[in-house]
């Protein structure tokens, strides 16, 4: 059984979202401060953690990163902030999906279920060690491991940038929309996330420029991204 964890201070939201899960056929524990839910973090495995911004101890800016560091699973954040500055920089974070509050508790377990299902399939993997690997000009995006390299240096990706370089390079010769871009990356519908696109793929280009000077991504204006031949 997938076990979640939720890190919300508010008890009557916590209670709601655990007993919502409950029903829904997940097992979660439940922390009420940022410290209580790292402690969790490092003490056992989960699936997913469902988590907070404003919480004591430990704020979900800062415990992010902890989480990210201690565990490979998704995030989903949920908050009262509403700005698209603050759901961008979540996102780029390494959040894979985020609520404002107040949100419907609906909702918020189909998304438990689009990521935990997403995770899953990309933990999977399938066919041989060579299917795996996509290669164009000097990367290597080894879709197993969840790994990328130009040129043999590493690059330190999110897992939505991740996704991106993966949607272009099975794809070499295909200009891809936003939507497709977001569908693809995020397995949500897309609802105008133009900002959210660029600032991923303009940090997936700053970190392929600190290793390399060839361009790897062509924006084709008024259409989309493909890779640069």
């Amino acid at each position: 059984m997938n076990k979640i964890l939720i890190i919300e201070d508010d008890t009557d939201i916590n209670n709601m979202t655990a007993e919502a899960l409950k029903k829904a056929g997940y097992e979660s524990t439940q922390a009420f401060s940022g410290t209580e839910g790292l402690l969790y973090i490092e003490r056992e495995p989960f699936s997913l953690v469902i988590m907070d911004l404003m919480l004591p101890g430990l704020n979900g800016e800062d415990l992010l990163p902890k989480i990210r560091a201690k565990q490979d699973i998704p995030v989903i954040v949920i908050s009262a902030k509403d700005s698209i500055d603050s759901k961008v920089n979540l996102l780029t974070s390494g959040a894979e999906d985020y609520l404002t509050k107040p949100f419907d508790i609906q909702e918020l377990i189909a998304r438990v279920g689009v990521q935990i299902r997403r995770f899953a399939r990309d933990l999977s993997g399938s066919g041989s060690p060579e299917a795996d690997v996509l290669t164009f000009k000097e990367m290597e995006l080894h879709m197993d491991s969840y790994s990328v390299s130009v040129c043999g240096k590493p690059l330190d990706l999110t897992r939505q940038e991740f996704k991106i370089l993966e949607l272009l390079l099975l794809h070499p010769n295909k200009v891809f929309s936003k939507q497709d871009i977001y569908d693809y990356a995020w397995d949500d519908i897309y609802i105008g996330e133009d900002k959210t696109i660029n600032v991923h793929i303009s940090n997936i280009r700053k970190k392929l420029k600190a290793v390399t000077e060839e361009e790897y991504i062509e924006t084709v204006w008024g259409i989309g991204f493909r890779l640069k031949k």
